[in-house]
């Protein structure tokens, strides 16, 4: 799990998600599924958070779990 915009999405979300989804589990960004992600930009940026299906959908049930990152940062 990763709370803060650190891993990139084509690269390292998505490749993970969809190891974790083909057995049996999902792949998270704290709001919604990754694997249905447009990526915006190629070094995109997010949050991860990989489970079991039950575990991630209780953890987007408590709303917005993503760590607001300070204002200067961007990498």
């Amino acid at each position: 799990m990763n709370p803060r915009d650190h891993l990139r999405l084509v690269y390292e979300a998505n490749p993970l998600s969809f190891i974790v989804e083909q057995a049996g589990g999902r792949g998270s960004d704290g709001k919604s599924r990754i694997l249905s992600l447009q990526p915006v930009k190629l070094h995109q940026r997010l949050p991860l958070f990989l489970g079991s299906l039950e575990d991630i959908e209780e953890l987007e049930s408590y709303g917005d779990v993503q760590q607001k990152v300070n204002p200067g940062y961007e990498v």
